[in-house]
């Protein structure tokens, strides 16, 4: 297994390695008064400032907001509804960046916030206009905070947790590691509370313990589910993860330094491209299709992409540039892609299988639902979302 210091060194064409570090509301939220964990907020900002001056660049994905407002709407975490929610992340951000802000300066650092939305990362030119901003406040010396917007998203359209969102980040920036502090020292073989388990040290493949991986946290969204979920992404992307504890001293350079137990993701060798990347590891599913088995077998190895006239079923409703994931008759989950249609363009041309999409749609269009350029088929280390469920 390869060193930190020897995976450091593969990303040559960056003077300065990146890291992205994602903490939990459970760790930055006092859990009995919902207040500030001031002290772990200094470990953790010392910490960054440490690894500032080893030549890291740092972005910090962070959580909290929607704990530390509780208080201000008179809620608790069981008792809060979606707009109660809303309510208090508008309340908690400024309590959570305020102290940030104030930490940070101490150890001779600035900050800067910058809060997305699901529809921001799904959306290429949003998503590109994010990775714009961050690269600028990287280059200007500042550190950025990412964090979504829980202020306007609802249940249906929200990422759901941090732990892919930072990994959604890590992808962004080309980021060498992904660390996800927790509440436990890394992953086990089974429910670490049960007679037996197991400690992991170093996985390869995350599907091999997606079973195991179940629950969360008083405050937080996300369980360790969503962190292999996250690790995964970050494999992809050639960035190696490591899920660890949150301790209040050198929560980072405590681990790079081989001092404390974690649970190592290793990097795919051979990343995909970031066009690729982007296509393939989504946080939602905006729509899905079933094709015909023999297409479907052929796109293994060719080029072509398919038509309209392909789709033996639609499920979802969705937009043109929207990104599909394509299943077989099999059930199995065979590619995923831009389509150049709506879902009711789609059935309309679909239908009409002896008439042509410009005549059908009263302009010149491409006769393929889902270009081969716009089309990434799926390979072992990606992990398949559920087959569709059939329309009543």
């Amino acid at each position: 297994m390869p060193s930190f210091e020897q995976q450091k060194t593969d990303k040559s064409s960056r003077s300065k390695p990146r890291i992205v570090i994602k903490v939990g509301s459970s760790l930055l939220a006092n859990v009995k008064n919902l207040t500030p964990s001031f002290a772990f907020m200094h470990g953790l900002l010392s910490d960054i400032s440490l690894l500032r001056e080893q030549g890291y660049e740092v972005v910090l994905t962070s959580s909290g907001s929607v704990a530390l407002g509780l208080n201000t709407v008179g809620c608790t975490i069981e008792n809060a509804s979606v707009q109660d929610k809303q309510a208090a992340a508008a309340c908690g951000q400024p309590i959570l960046m305020h102290a940030y802000k104030q930490i940070a300066l101490e150890y001779g650092f600035d900050i800067a916030q910058v809060l997305v939305t699901l529809d921001d990362l799904e959306n290429r030119r949003r998503f590109l206009n994010i990775k714009n901003t961050v690269h600028r406040l990287i280059k200007q010396g500042v550190m950025p905070i990412v964090n979504e917007n829980d202020t306007v998203t609802t249940e249906e359209i929200r990422v759901g947790d941090n732990d892919r969102l930072a990994a959604k980040v890590a992808q962004m920036i080309g980021a060498e590691y992904l660390f996800i502090l927790t509440c436990i020292d890394g992953v086990y073989d089974r429910d670490p509370s049960e007679e037996g388990a197991v400690f992991v040290e170093s996985i390869e493949d995350v599907s091999s313990y997606m079973e195991a991986a179940s629950g969360t946290s008083s405050l937080g969204t996300g369980g360790m589910l969503t962190k292999l979920q996250a690790a995964n992404m970050a494999q992809n992307a050639g960035c190696t993860t490591i899920i660890s504890r949150g301790t209040m001293e050198a929560p980072v350079t405590g681990i790079l330094r081989g001092e404390r137990r974690h649970t190592k993701c290793i990097a795919h060798s051979s990343p995909s491209s970031a066009w690729n990347i982007w296509l393939t590891d989504r946080l939602q599913m905006a729509g899905s299709l079933v094709i015909k088995q023999e297409v479907a077998d052929a796109l293994f190895g060719g080029d072509e992409g398919f038509t309209c006239h392909d789709v033996v079923s639609i499920h979802g409703t969705f937009e043109r540039a929207d990104v599909l994931h394509v299943y077989d008759e099999k059930g199995e989950e065979i590619a995923r892609g831009l389509c150049n249609f709506s879902s009711d363009e789609t059935a309309i041309i679909s239908s009409r299988p002896n008439e042509t999409v410009e005549n059908i749609l009263g302009y010149s269009a491409s006769q393929r639902l889902i270009n081969s350029e716009n089309l990434v088929v799926l390979s072992e280390h990606h992990l398949s979302w559920d087959e569709p469920v059939q329309d009543a």
